[in-house]
């Protein structure tokens, strides 16, 4: 629709045009399941008399429009996605607006989901980034804050939740028998309720939030600087005996806490809820008060120790965001990193120094660093500080750069500055822009003041340029093995030609036994393209050394022939987890890259794989084993290669501890590439019980893997999935089961599967990415070959036609990658010279996926040479 797509200059008119006071917002949750009405009274002041302006609201319709008392007719006014507001006074306005709202089954705005266990009716928002415009009239762009008042009619057994507490629902007034109309639906025939939310905090409208439905909630509270905090853990009632509550509020206090400290700043809210929410389409959303959480949180079966470490990362990273974005908030999305790279950094940190995660930086370094250097190496790579022209360019900009490149350059500049002058300016920049709105120059003006640095030239270097630079360590030695000469050197990619400072650490390992033992550490800056390291000459070369140890630098990192021979003679020889890591991740860098053979690193992990505990680690290994074996080995070894993998796959998942977090991970990785005879028949096995392995839980979710490792391999039916689907009557269940049937190896099942998502509409956004999933899952290629034109084909209309998560989610999802081809690279790449005009999100998402196949081939002609 014109004018759904804000931009920026849109947004900078209208703040200097507009400072919004107030929003008074009623809701009625009881007119049926389709839609909602919404009552916006909006007190705002007008720097110009005469002016016109527009608010934003995405409405099924609007009944009434009264600006400063006066009726404007909806039919003129109201084009679907904005409201004209004319003629404004000087001084103070109001507005009312009554609409009726529509409910999202799409993980946007106000989305409704009926529990497939008990009927029951479940709502929450998600308004990230502009989509609180779905439930009530608003302007919406984040430096026009205002306080919000929420006043929301719905059953009387409903927990209805926002920003701010609540006084006990007062019943509304309802005649003797009169109860919810029919027509709402599941909800008919039940007494309703009205709740009146105090007024929140001045804030930005996308952290306003409204969660609804009878969910189940335990309570607690946490000591804070001005008192005991109210804290509140809410779950649908059909899992709530999955959810370990006193895990998540230890995990919640023990980040209240060290955040206060940290920021020698209270908590600026008056309570914390934290909401486990059905069909969402992230890990968590910061809302003020009242967090949103994917489900995949709450355990129904036994999970990783990876995964369990995720949720308390997450929960930390929501908490750091009340301060990070929410006490002081962005201007424009150009500046999303200072809440999303800040908070990830503030989250690390917390973990590694005030919970049990203590290496919580090498789980940094294994899945969110190798993120990040994965999406600075794409065409569609950009600075931290991005060129944000409108709400598109924000939607596609939730990435490896905004989260994991800054959070790696932040952790760098602590390095830099140093932790006590780092910490020292944060704590200036809260107290000064509490309740504001900011941009990148205010947030360095107080770092330099801290540090008594001039951080002008690093911002740019690092904030303001893109791409990743790559970093090694060259030195020659005398006849004894002497050094006597060691330098640094720095090389850039052409279309990103900066060469950036650098403080980082050089370590000196030998082989003692079996173990590599770090002799030496050495801590220096480096700049330019060589940069001389005479600490390390007169010294012994040891038998590895290693570039950016203690990984304080954000590069990719390069290990010399002798350093690489050592690890390869000893692939378990380091004593902690994160030095492996940097190894392990320059080799897969290098064979990204194509300078190091996919098989060579296939070999290199299977003999890392044994004995490994870092569950995190872990699992980055064996998909990025998945990654080399079906992308980057040469089609004329990959059957032999998978076959390989799959065989050694198998053996290590026997021999692992019994019930351990390896075994649970090997078991489950090898089952994707389960599809040889004796391999499916120990699948069944597993599944049915005539094969057992020791301590292996065959769960609820360990059955879902087993069943969809049988359906790939055509080993099992579309009955015996509806079957298991009837077993697991879950809004899980049904996912599964639909990513399961899209797994079939038959021409049939895939055209299915693209019927569903492409060809029709309405399925929500979770039962839309399992299909995906499926659909792409694999073992023999040749069935997504007639998908590379189709897939093309529908890009432009599948775009228009689709809110963007869902949107979002079809491009990526279904682009048929494991074909790994030129004729693909070709057809998609042939797809953006003749689509110019098309818009710049939907080419950037289909640039990414070109990339990948690109990156893919040059890598297939490495291994084959």
């Amino acid at each position: 629709m014109p004018g759904k797509n804000l931009t920026r200059d849109e947004a900078r008119e209208r703040a200097a045009l507009l400072s919004v006071a107030s929003y008074d917002v009623a809701l009625d949750l009881t007119t049926g399941p389709t839609s909602f009405r919404t009552r916006s009274t909006v007190a705002f002041t007008s720097s110009e008399d005469g002016a016109s302006t527009f608010i934003d609201l995405i409405a099924e319709s609007v009944e009434q429009i009264t600006l400063n008392g006066e009726s404007l007719d909806p039919a003129t006014h109201f084009d679907g996605v904005r409201v004209q507001l004319p003629a404004l006074r000087f001084g103070t306005n109001e507005l009312t607006i009554d609409a009726t709202g529509v409910y999202m089954n799409t993980g946007e705005g106000l989305h409704r989901f009926v529990d497939p266990v008990d009927d029951e009716v479940y709502l929450y928002t998600q308004f990230e980034v502009a989509d609180c415009r779905r439930m009530f009239a608003v302007f919406e762009q984040p430096d026009l804050k205002a306080t919000y008042a929420f006043t929301v009619t719905a059953p009387a057994h409903w927990q209805v939740v926002s920003n701010e507490l609540t006084p006990e629902p007062v019943p509304e007034p309802v005649a003797a028998g009169e109860a919810i109309p029919a027509a709402a639906g599941e909800m008919s025939g039940v007494p309703s309720a009205t709740w009146a939310f105090a007024p929140t905090p001045s804030m930005s409208c996308y952290i306003t939030a409204l969660i609804a439905g009878p969910y189940d909630v335990a309570r607690d509270e946490v000591q804070t600087r001005k008192g005991a905090v109210p804290l509140g853990i809410l779950c649908r009632r059909s899992l709530t005996p999955h959810l370990d509550a006193d895990n998540i509020f230890d995990a919640t206090k023990r980040g209240f806490t060290f955040f206060e400290n940290e920021f020698d700043c209270a908590y600026p809210f008056t309570k914390y809820d934290q909401i486990f929410t059905p069909e969402y389409n992230m890990g968590a959303m910061e809302n003020a008060g009242a967090v949103t959480f994917s489900e995949i949180y709450i355990f129904r079966a036994k999970v990783t120790e990876a995964i369990i470490e995720r949720r308390a990362l997450t929960i930390a990273h929501e908490l750091a965001h009340m301060w990070f974005g929410n006490l002081v908030t962005m201007a424009w999305w150009n500046d999303l990193w200072l809440n999303e790279s800040f908070a990830e950094w503030a989250a690390t940190t917390c973990l590694a120094e005030a919970t049990q995660w203590d290496t919580a930086w090498t789980t940094f370094g294994t899945s969110e660093k190798a993120w990040a250097y994965r999406q600075d190496q794409l065409s569609s790579t950009h600075p931290i500080v991005a060129d944000i022209r409108d709400l598109e360019d924000v939607e596609v900009n939730f990435d490896g750069i905004t989260y994991a490149k800054g959070a790696s350059v932040l952790k760098q500049l602590v390095a830099h500055v140093g932790r006590e002058p780092f910490t020292a300016g944060l704590r200036s920049y809260f107290s000064k822009h509490a309740w504001q709105n900011t941009t990148l120059s205010d947030l360095l003006g107080h770092l330099e003041q801290a540090s008594n640095r001039d951080l002008s030239a690093w911002s740019q270097l690092w904030l303001e340029t893109a791409g990743v630079n790559t970093l090694r360590l060259a030195v020659t030695v005398d006849d004894q093995n002497v050094i006597t000469t060691a330098a640094i050197t720095q090389t850039a990619v052409e279309a990103f030609p900066t060469l950036r400072p650098h403080t980082l650490a050089i370590g000196s390992y030998n082989v003692k036994g079996d173990q590599l033992v770090r002799a030496n550490r050495i801590e220096l800056e480096i700049d330019g393209d060589r940069t001389e390291v005479a600490e390390l000459v007169g010294q012994q070369r040891p038998d590895l050394l290693l570039v950016n140890d203690d990984d304080l630098a954000y590069a990719k990192v390069r290990l010399d022939e002798r350093s690489m021979a050592t690890i390869l003679a000893n692939p378990r020889g380091f004593t902690t987890s994160l030095p492996r890591v940097l190894v392990l991740g320059a080799a897969w860098d290098m064979t990204r890259d194509a300078e190091m053979s996919a098989r060579d690193f296939c070999d290199l992990v299977l003999e890392s794989l044994p004995g490994e505990k870092n569950s995190t680690l872990l699992g980055v290994l064996l998909a990025q084993l998945q990654s080399a074996a079906k992308l980057y080995v040469s089609p004329a070894h990959r059957e032999a290669t998978l076959a390989s993998l799959t065989t050694r796959l198998r053996a290590l998942a026997t021999s692992a501890e019994p019930g351990s977090d390896a075994q649970l991970q090997l078991v489950s990785a090898f089952a994707v590439g389960a599809h040889r005879d004796d391999d499916v028949a120990w699948v069944r096995g597993l599944l049915e019980g005539g094969a057992v392995l020791d301590g292996l839980a065959i769960d609820t979710e360990m059955r879902w893997t087993l069943l969809t490792s049988l359906a790939t391999a055509g080993a099992a039916s579309a009955s015996e999935i509806g079957a298991e689907r009837q077993q697991d009557n879950t809004a899980t269940g049904r996912e599964r089961a639909a990513r399961a049937l899209a797994t079939l190896p038959t021409a049939e099942a895939k055209a299915m599967a693209w019927h569903k998502v492409i060809e029709a509409e309405g399925l929500p956004n979770q039962t839309v990415d399992a299909i995906a999933q499926g659909f792409v899952r694999v073992h023999d290629t040749a069935l997504l070959t007639p998908y590379i034109e189709k897939y093309h084909a529908m890009l432009t209309t599948v775009w228009a036609a689709r809110t963007h998560a869902i949107a979002e989610s079809v491009v990526e999802g279904f682009y048929p990658v494991a074909l790994a081809n030129r004729e693909l690279a070709d057809a998609s790449q042939s797809w953006l010279d003749t689509n110019p005009e098309v818009t710049a999100a939907l080419r950037r998402v289909v640039s990414e996926n070109r990339d990948g196949v690109t990156r893919a081939l040059a890598a297939q002609q490495r291994d084959e040479s």
